[in-house]
């Protein structure tokens, strides 16, 4: 076996300077963010599972469906409506004659369609067992916290209402084996002040995973999270941060932002039978940041 050098794994900076309007498309983003496209190789660790994936048309999301895809499972994606032609992308990554993925676009801002979501996907997947809540809202900000109250109300139902309604709705019907995966962040941990409201869901969706791991540990469902650190995807352009995209994860200890396709075995492993004593954890992958 070869061994590769993480540091130069994939690209280093500086990244071009970039700038996209929300939520941020792949086709737009340059460089083209690897979702495990070409690399990822399943060995049938998911098989015969129904996952929804939230976001699941680009970033972490697309690595993520790709992955489940590929180990076995028939996958559902949420995105929103103007992310269709991402959403598109990704099922013809993941399409099998055997297992067609699902496509659900929705706002999960609104709760009636956050709830639909999951009732739809449990109905077209014939059940579901897998619910990763990936979906995420950040943009920077001023000092002082001077986020508009418009904005600030964004964030919080992007990022902590909609997992909310969306755990609710689903854990009923969910059987004992199943797991829910939040993506969590090193925001969470290690909150910078340009991402103040985005930090503060983040740290609150790491008590949200461990108290209901506790809560759903006796009905046989185990609820984890990833911490990701500076990972490339179409949210870090559509920030509205151009200046500091061409240094983007140069901080971290191997000293490059961290792609999609290197999550994916987190998530893969969290939902398999690997990680079946394996419950409210918060697993960091960042490139050696602390969390």
């Amino acid at each position: 076996m070869t061994l590769i050098d993480p540091r130069t794994k994939h690209l280093r900076g500086p990244l071009p300077r970039d700038d996209q309007s929300q939520p941020g498309l792949t086709t737009e983003t340059t460089p083209h963010p690897d979702h495990g496209e070409d690399s990822y190789v399943g060995s049938g660790r998911l098989e015969g599972r129904r996952a929804l994936i939230t976001g699941g048309d680009s970033g972490i999301g697309r690595a993520v469906a790709i992955a489940f895809a590929r180990e076995g499972a028939r996958v559902a994606i949420n995105y929103l409506p103007e992310e269709q032609e991402d959403a598109e992308s990704t099922a013809a990554l993941i399409d099998a004659p055997e297992r067609e993925s699902v496509l659900l676009p929705g706002d999960l801002t609104d709760e009636d369609t956050a709830r639909q979501v999951v009732r739809d996907a449990h109905d077209r997947l014939g059940g579901l067992d897998l619910l990763v809540l990936n979906s995420a809202y950040q943009k920077q900000r001023e000092e002082n916290a001077q986020i508009p109250t418009d904005e600030f109300d964004r964030v919080m139902r992007t990022n902590l209402y909609a997992p909310f309604w969306m755990a609710r709705e689903a854990l009923p019907l969910m059987p004992p084996g199943s797991s829910v995966i939040v993506t969590t962040s090193i925001q969470g941990f290690s909150p910078s002040p340009a991402l103040l409201d985005y930090a503060m869901t983040k740290a609150a969706l790491v008590a949200f995973v461990q108290a209901l791991a506790s809560e759903q540990g006796e009905k046989g469902i185990r609820v984890n999270g990833v911490a990701p650190g500076p990972i490339w995807t179409p949210l870090i352009p559509a920030t509205g941060w151009p200046d500091n995209v061409p240094n983007f994860g140069s901080g971290s200890p191997l000293g490059r932002p961290g792609q999609p396709a290197e999550l994916a075995g987190a998530y893969v492993y969290l939902a398999s039978e690997d990680a079946s004593y394996t419950s409210g954890a918060i697993l960091g992958v960042t490139g050696g940041e602390h969390l």
